[in-house]
């Protein structure tokens, strides 16, 4: 049941959007007024402010983003991902999120990411699903109910991993439609996508794509298969037309760096209709591992500087899950932020960190926030003060190998059963090598945050 805030926000974001829709540029300044004042944190607040300055600058990369929105997404579509996306995930849901967190004494994160099954119709190189069973899956049932024990929580963002996740399409729309008040998005290397799916997306409203591209078709059919990239471009060109929201999912290693960081890679996925684009590191999960593709330290800094200039140049939200610690204020695993559960129901920290000591299927979704292990991610988070070295895996390996032990964490992995001695040992050399790199950063970083505050406070006074 929506509450009373979800309900009249709600409603004040539909009549303000068929207002802003008649003529969106001129009027959108209107909405976002509304929108500050329904925020009860005064961050959302401020994040109101600084988009109403951003879109009267005629000439700033975010104001042809937010055109980009308003031209590109089906008219329904982007109501539902208003609403559903900024008022229930956010100014609705993360402030009663916070309110159960201190009530249960637990971290009540803003998504769940939960892998519908673990098969898959492809069979990339170094990927870390292919270390579960093929034969697992979460019944829709067992769906449903971590979706509904999770808006009482206050959480109403919803994100599928595999396996593919389309291979449960029909059900995957059905808990789209029957939960039109949350938010949905599905990772999926993009070869399931037809027009059917995409007409039913539309029709829904509250249902996204990450679609998984490793670069150009050279770079991409290396890893998941010749022919893939086609595929990739294919979907991408269905889901525009039906203006459907999706976007773009990277995993940036040592053979492909150059290629994801381009302004033509960029430009390409802005072409075929992406509006967010997710990059991720490699990480060497499994007896499969692949060290030599471990992004370098040289590479990792590349993309750090990479990923800022094109947020200043490009109409795309784009995001680095290592190299963006520094605006999360470290790892956001472990239901700090997110947590996953896998295709056997196994409550893991993070999609990449694959031990656990709790079933879904056996306990109560409160009860899983609640497991020994996140207690420790809880009391251990930040594991760096050092936020570009956020990961308690690939920057920190020693703090995982503490937390499993501690907590008695088994590992999920059904393949290998890899050890967490034997996975942060894969680790320990990167980390050093990053460790130096990202130091100098960081305090690159600290300063001009120093200097920045100076001159906000100089201009003040004066």
């Amino acid at each position: 049941m929506k509450s009373a805030k979800q309900l009249v926000s709600s409603v004040v974001l539909k009549e303000g959007l068929h207002y802003v829709e008649k003529n969106p540029m001129e009027n959108l300044n209107k909405l976002i007024n509304w929108g500050e004042k329904l925020a009860v944190k005064e961050n959302h607040k401020e994040y109101a402010r600084n988009f109403r300055r951003i879109l009267n600058q005629p000439g700033n990369n975010w104001r042809h983003y937010v055109e980009r929105l308003f031209t590109e997404l089906h008219p329904h579509v982007r109501q539902k991902v208003l609403i559903n996306f900024v008022v229930n995930s956010g100014l609705a849901g993360m402030p009663l999120a916070e309110k159960m967190g201190a009530k249960h004494g637990c971290n009540i994160p803003w998504a769940i990411l939960m892998d519908p099954t673990a098969a898959c119709n492809l069979k990339c190189t170094g990927c870390w699903a292919a270390e579960y069973e093929k034969t697992s899956s979460l019944d829709y049932q067992t769906l449903n109910r971590i979706i509904e024990e999770g808006k009482e929580l206050g959480i109403y963002m919803y994100i599928y991993s595999g396996g593919e996740p389309l291979i449960r399409k029909k059900d995957l729309i059905k808990l789209a439609r029957k939960h039109d008040d949350c938010m949905f998005l599905s990772f999926t290397n993009g070869t399931l996508v037809d027009e059917e799916l995409a007409q039913e997306m539309q029709k829904a409203g509250n249902f996204a794509l990450a679609i998984s591209v490793e670069g150009f078709e050279e770079e991409t059919d290396m890893r998941r298969g010749q022919g893939t990239f086609k595929k990739v471009m294919a979907a991408m060109d269905i889901l525009k037309k039906y203006g459907v929201p999706f976007g773009f999912s990277t995993c940036y290693h040592s053979q492909n760096t150059a290629a994801v960081g381009s302004d033509e890679y960029i430009d390409l996925m802005i072409e075929k209709g992406c509006i967010f684009g997710w990059y991720f590191t490699y990480i060497p999960l499994g007896k499969d591992a692949k060290l030599e593709l471990l992004a370098t330290p040289e590479q990792r800094e590349w993309m750090y500087h990479r990923i800022r200039q094109l947020r200043d140049t490009k109409p795309i939200f784009l995001m680095d899950f290592w190299n963006d610690g520094e605006y999360t204020g470290g790892c956001i695993a472990g239901g700090r932020r997110y947590f996953h559960i896998n295709a056997n129901g196994d409550v893991e920290p993070c999609a990449f960190i694959h031990y656990s000591n709790v079933n879904i299927k056996e306990v109560s979704l409160l009860e899983a926030l609640k497991c020994d292990l996140f207690k420790h991610y809880q009391a251990g988070q930040p594991f760096n003060d050092n936020h570009l070295r956020p990961c308690p895996l690939l920057d920190n390996p020693h703090k995982l190998r503490e937390i499993v032990h501690a907590s008695g964490a088994y590992s999920t992995q059904l393949m290998d059963l890899e050890s967490v001695d034997t996975l942060t040992a894969k680790c320990e050399e990167i980390s050093r090598k990053w460790a130096v790199t990202a130091d100098r950063l960081w305090q690159e970083s600290q300063k001009q945050l120093n200097c920045s505050q100076c001159q906000a406070s100089c201009s003040r006074v004066g």
